[in-house]
């Protein structure tokens, strides 16, 4: 009756036969690409570094947020918050590490929309691409994050650029969802429309589909932001700096303040990048329904 209680398995010796013979392939696969791979990231790093010293300069960079902030939402309340949110964190010593952390975002999610457009782009055209990549997807949204800085800190070590590869593998999936998502509810009609005008495949994504489906692209944008952000702390164990780092030594030590002050920093900018990119997309909404409706 012992078969009522015990779920069959591999013998032992064969699951740690496997298990070493994966470990030992993928060592050696870093063994011989480590290198090319870090050279191939190199100017990943060096934009990075060279964001981090133009964001470390306090009065520019409060102005230029607050004119990004008008130009998106053309709302003085969200200018105004997002100002006096920015210079507390300067009056609390907090501005050089949360800095760090916004251009880690902007990093992040500058690639994760140059890599996730086109992705969701070629989903949206063909299912069997949406049925190869969507589980995928599914892996990378469910896998816990803490799993994702292993392969990557055995491809590349401890440092930014394996904290920022980290991070977007985490944050791209909504970008790319969204991305087909916005492209695929389209109204056909609309298509009809522009293939009786004849307009290309390129003139209809380029003119049409891109244009109708920009509010929930910016969508995926925000969710990204919102996830990368997520990530920061977790990134922090392998030498991202910014304010995980301080978060990181607060778990570590027991400091309670540092850690609710750095946490606090952190919510501030998750919401300044949530209320300026939902207000752009109600924006790009409204402006879909004057032209369009």
């Amino acid at each position: 009756m012992d078969w009522l209680f015990s779920f069959p398995h591999m013998d032992d010796a064969s699951l740690r036969d496997l298990k070493k013979a994966i470990d030992e392939g993928f060592r050696g696969f870093t063994r011989a690409y480590g290198d090319g791979l870090e050279a191939i990231f190199e100017p990943l790093q060096h934009f990075l570094i060279w964001s981090e010293r133009f964001m470390t300069k306090p009065w520019p960079i409060i102005l230029l947020i607050a004119a990004v902030a008008w130009f998106a939402s053309r709302n003085w309340k969200i200018v105004a918050g997002t100002v006096v949110t920015l210079l507390l964190i300067g009056y609390f010593d907090m501005w050089d590490d949360t800095m760090k952390t916004v251009s880690m975002i902007f990093v992040c999610t500058v690639l994760s929309i140059v890599v996730g457009i086109p992705i969701g782009i070629a989903m949206s055209r063909s299912d069997r691409v949406q049925n190869a990549i969507n589980p995928v997807l599914d892996v990378m949204q469910t896998m816990p994050s803490f799993v994702y800085l292993i392969p990557v800190v055995m491809l590349l070590g401890i440092g930014k650029v394996p904290g920022l590869i980290a991070v977007v593998i985490y944050a791209i999936p909504p970008m790319i969802r969204l991305t087909n998502l916005g492209i695929r509810l389209v109204d056909k009609d609309v298509l009809e429309a522009a293939d009786a005008f004849g307009s290309s495949n390129w003139q209809k994504l380029k003119n049409v589909q891109m244009p109708l489906a920009l509010p929930t692209i910016m969508a995926g944008i925000n969710q990204t932001i919102m996830m990368a952000l997520a990530m920061v702390v977790i990134a922090s164990m392998i030498g991202v700096q910014g304010l995980g780092q301080p978060v990181l030594k607060a778990i570590s030590n027991q400091y309670f303040t540092l850690g609710i002050f750095n946490g606090l920093a952190i919510v501030g900018i998750a919401i300044i990048f949530d209320r300026v990119s939902q207000a752009f997309g109600a924006r790009l909404q409204k402006h879909r329904e004057v032209v369009h409706g």
